[in-house]
């Protein structure tokens, strides 16, 4: 199994081998190798700056001697004609590194930024938004600490850290007690201690959980704010509880006033616009 650090180095290797291929043969053809130069991370759109960490390991990846200065760190608000970063080395290196960490950052901040909005509507209520897996393949570890760094927070990681049950998985097990039975078969043959969470569908599904316990939490899958009131007073603190589908930056409070631990919102990640910046010489 892979760490965070490796994973991210495998993408940016990726990345650079996509991108440049046999050579940046733009640059090659009319820079010289020993040509200097600097460059400036100009913000041209309000946000919140994420992947500024990243984008260190880029260059890095890229060209151990480029020299990196940092102005604005990751999770700060960012405004147009804010320099986040000056970047000095070789200029071949500061061109062909250009496109790669502006894809990085952009899309982090932009990620950043969603999460940020949907941190501030749920501000009072104590219901923390959670990020999903729908995530940019290779990319997810990225996004995900974007979700971070924008004040949301992750829920599994990936299919690996968390027992989900969802529906598919209820139908085929037979249903929400072969499911949950099955599961604690597993993990104790596994020798694994991780948390389950099951979906229900309407307050039938839930009120067999109830029944059978032996869950973490349950995820409440496209209640309508009534029916989720109803279900969070029934649940009454006994499993934590996540609201999930058909939610909205502009329904995610009327979820929140019902008490729900969390909101999970594929958006943040699966239809979000990069924020504007540019990589400039100076």
């Amino acid at each position: 199994m892979y760490t965070v650090d490796e994973l991210n180095d495998r993408l940016i290797d990726l990345a650079f081998a996509e991108d440049i291929g046999d050579g940046d043969h733009t640059t090659l053809c009319c820079i010289p190798a020993d040509a200097m130069g600097q460059s400036r991370l100009l913000i041209k759109e309000e946000g919140i700056l994420a992947g500024v960490e990243v984008a260190r390991r880029v260059f890095a990846r890229f060209d151990a001697e480029m020299q990196v200065e940092v102005f604005i760190g990751d999770g700060t608000h960012v405004r147009p004609g804010d320099v986040a970063m000056l970047v000095h080395g070789r200029v071949q290196s500061l061109l062909q590194t250009e496109r790669l960490m502006l894809n990085i950052m952009q899309r982090m901040s932009g990620i950043a930024t969603m999460t940020h909005r949907y941190v501030e509507r749920l501000e009072g209520t104590g219901t923390r938004v959670l990020d999903t897996r729908k995530t940019t393949p290779g990319m997810r570890m990225l996004e995900k600490e974007a979700v971070r760094i924008g004040g949301g927070v992750n829920h599994r990681i990936g299919l690996f850290d968390m027992i989900l049950l969802k529906d598919n998985h209820v139908d085929f097990a037979g249903g929400i007690a072969n499911a949950i039975s099955r599961c604690h078969d597993y993990l104790r043959a596994k020798g694994k201690d991780l948390k389950i969470e099951i979906e229900v569908r309407n307050m039938d599904e839930l009120r067999q959980v109830l029944a059978i316990g032996g869950v973490d939490r349950i995820m409440l899958d496209n209640f309508t704010p009534e029916l989720t009131r109803q279900a969070v007073q029934l649940i009454g603190h006994r499993y934590e509880t996540e609201s999930s589908g058909g939610i909205t930056i502009d329904n995610l409070r009327d979820y929140a006033e019902c008490g729900v631990d969390f909101i999970s919102v594929g958006a943040l990640t699966h239809s979000v616009k990069g924020l504007d910046m540019s990589f400039k010489a100076c």
